[in-house]
């Protein structure tokens, strides 16, 4: 039985008077690839912002057996979770290469580093022919890829990606789609944040559904995916 790496306890998350999530529980075993789906707007994003600390959340986050709901966001990256944020959040002037070096910033190991680099332009050839270009001038789904690509490079236990098919090309979502399966396949942790259903509960060995700000359901992503009301709800069928 593989060990529950991160653990959520009544997670609130509020802006203001405005209650985003509402006391919701979760967790995801070491290896897991764990999705969670919902419309827009039913609390996702905040839910990872909330785990992250970059929103101040309620309720008990546990990670690897350690308390991290009352730690910084720098020092909750440092236990080794990494985010991959709607939006992206790439360094535009920066060129391709420098943002993976960011990526990078808390470790000291050159050599890992140069090796970490060279494994994120096979994954990525794009990346790769476009080392010294200016991060603002790729494309969505380029900057798609560097965006997990700098993620990876602090060597995360937990990778979160917040809507990585979100405005991209059916072909780029597939890259973007072989490229969560790859990463998982290497041992890494992921909760992943999507509104694409079908490729959430594909990809994904568990999955949990939130609506207005708690978790409606959840389950095997096999058998959610025979849920007659989520696939009326979220797969159009």
């Amino acid at each position: 039985m593989a060990m529950t790496l991160l653990r959520v306890q009544g997670l609130c998350v509020a802006y203001g008077g405005i209650q985003a999530v509402r006391g919701i529980d979760f967790e995801v075993a070491e290896g897991e690839l764990v999705c969670l789906i919902g419309a827009n707007g039913a609390g996702k994003s905040s839910t990872l912002k909330g785990l992250m600390g970059l929103v101040r959340p309620q309720g008990e986050i546990w990670f690897a057996g350690e308390r991290l709901h009352r730690l910084a966001t720098h020092a909750i990256v440092a236990r080794g979770l990494a985010m991959v944020p709607e939006g992206r959040g790439i360094f535009g002037r920066l060129t391709v290469a420098e943002n993976l070096e960011m990526g990078a910033y808390l470790r000291r190991d050159r050599d890992g580093i140069r090796a970490d680099i060279a494994r994120a332009y096979d994954l990525f050839e794009r990346l790769a022919e476009r080392r010294g270009q200016l991060a603002g001038t790729l494309s969505g789904g380029e900057q798609q890829m560097l965006a997990i690509a700098r993620a990876m490079m602090g060597r995360p236990r937990l990778l979160l990606l917040d809507e990585p098919s979100m405005g991209l090309a059916p072909l780029m979502v597939q890259k973007i789609h072989q490229t969560i399966a790859s990463i998982a396949s290497e041992g890494v942790t992921i909760l992943l944040v999507e509104q694409n259903a079908h490729m959430a509960l594909a990809l994904s060995h568990r999955a949990y559904v939130m609506e207005s700000g708690v978790m409606t359901l959840s389950g095997a992503a096999a058998e959610l995916r025979g849920n007659a009301d989520l696939r009326a709800a979220y797969l159009g069928e």
